[in-house]
C-alpha cells in the first residue's frame, strides 16, 4: 500500500490569493478521502488530478464556515460532471450536531439550480448525499472502516464550536492524525499517539497578541505554536505539518518564525509549514 497526504488548503477564514480553505486529502492506494472542505477544494482536488467523482467519502471536523463553505461546489460539481446518470450518493461522515444539520441541508438553496439542470440534461437523480453521523466522544473511536483502512475520530477543544473532532487514519503503511480546531490539549495527544504524520492547525499566538484587544478572541480556541512545538516532542510524531496557518506567512521570515515557535517548544523531526498541495508519502 502506498498513503499519500496532500494539503489540500492551508489557509483559514481570511481569503488568500494563494491558500485555499482547510482541507486534507489521504489517498491509500485506491481509496480517496477528504477531509473538510474549505474554499476552493474542487480546484485542490483537480490539481491532485482527481475529479470529485474520485472521492470515497468527505470527514468533517466541525460546523465553522471555513471548514464547509466548499462542499456544495464539490457535490454540485460531482453531479454535474456524471455523465452516465448512475453516480452512487456520496458519503459524508460527520458527528452528530450542528455540522449534521448543515450537511443535512447544504443543498436546499441549490434546489431551483438543481432541478433546471437535472430537466434540462435529462438527468434522472438528484445530487445525493449519504450521512454517516456519530456521537463525538472524549476518546478516540472507531467511526469508519474501508478494506484496510480504519478511521477514528475524538473530540478536540475549540469551544463554544461543539462538538469539534480530530481524526485518526490508520492503514498498513501507518498512522495520520489529523486534528481539526484546537487548543493544544490531551485529546489531540490521545488522537496522535503513534502517529508517523500529525497534521495541526497553527496560530502564532505570540502576532495575535500584538492585535488589537477586540480581535485577540481567536486565542480563545486554536493551537499555539510553541505548545504545538512541546506536544509534537512529547508524543514523539516523525511528521509535523502546519497547516490552517495564522497569520498567513507571506515571507521567509515569516514561515521561519512558525519554525522557530515549533523549535522552541522542542520538536526536533520533520516539519513542513504547509502550503496548498504539499504532500508526505508513506510507504512499507
Amino acid at each position: 500500500m502506498t498513503t499519500t497526504v496532500t494539503i489540500t488548503g492551508s489557509g483559514c477564514p481570511i481569503p488568500s490569493a494563494r491558500r485555499s480553505g482547510p482541507g486534507v486529502l489521504i489517498q491509500i492506494d485506491e481509496v480517496a478521502l477528504q477531509f473538510d472542505v474549505g474554499r476552493g477544494t474542487t480546484q485542490r482536488l483537480d490539481s491532485c488530478d482527481l475529479w470529485p467523482t474520485d472521492l470515497d467519502a468527505v470527514f468533517v471536523t466541525h460546523h465553522h464556515s471555513d471548514h464547509l463553505v466548499g462542499l456544495a461546489d464539490l457535490l454540485l460539481t460531482r453531479w454535474i460532471m456524471d455523465r452516465e446518470d448512475n453516480l452512487n450518493p456520496l458519503p459524508v461522515i460527520v458527528p452528530e450536531g450542528p455540522a449534521k444539520n448543515f450537511v443535512s441541508h447544504v443543498l436546499d438553496v441549490w434546489d431551483d439550480d438543481i432541478q433546471v439542470r437535472k430537466a434540462h440534461s435529462k438527468k434522472s437523480q438528484d445530487p445525493e448525499i449519504d450521512i454517516f453521523s456519530f456521537e463525538a466522544s472524549s476518546g478516540v473511536t472507531e467511526i469508519w472502516s474501508s478494506g484496510k483502512v480504519k478511521i477514528s475520530a475524538c473530540k478536540v477543544r475549540h469551544e463554544p464550536v461543539c462538538p469539534a473532532v480530530g481524526y485518526r487514519i490508520e492503514s498498513q503503511d501507518g498512522v495520520v492524525a489529523i486534528s481539526g480546531d484546537t487548543l493544544v490539549c490531551d485529546e489531540v495527544a490521545e488522537l496522535a499517539e503513534g502517529a508517523d504524520v500529525l497534521i495541526y492547525e497553527a496560530m502564532r499566538f505570540e502576532a495575535i497578541e500584538s492585535l488589537p484587544q477586540k480581535r485577540q478572541f481567536i486565542l480563545d480556541y486554536h493551537a499555539d505554536t510553541r505548545l504545538i512545538g512541546a506536544q509534537a516532542k512529547e508524543i514523539g510524531v516523525e511528521t509535523l505539518v502546519l497547516t490552517h496557518l495564522i497569520p498567513e506567512p507571506f515571507s521567509e521570515e515569516d514561515r521561519q518564525a512558525f519554525i522557530g515557535d515549533i523549535r522552541e517548544g522542542g520538536f526536533t523531526g520533520e516539519l513542513i509549514v504547509a502550503e496548498d498541495l504539499d504532500s508526505v508519502v508513506l510507504e512499507k
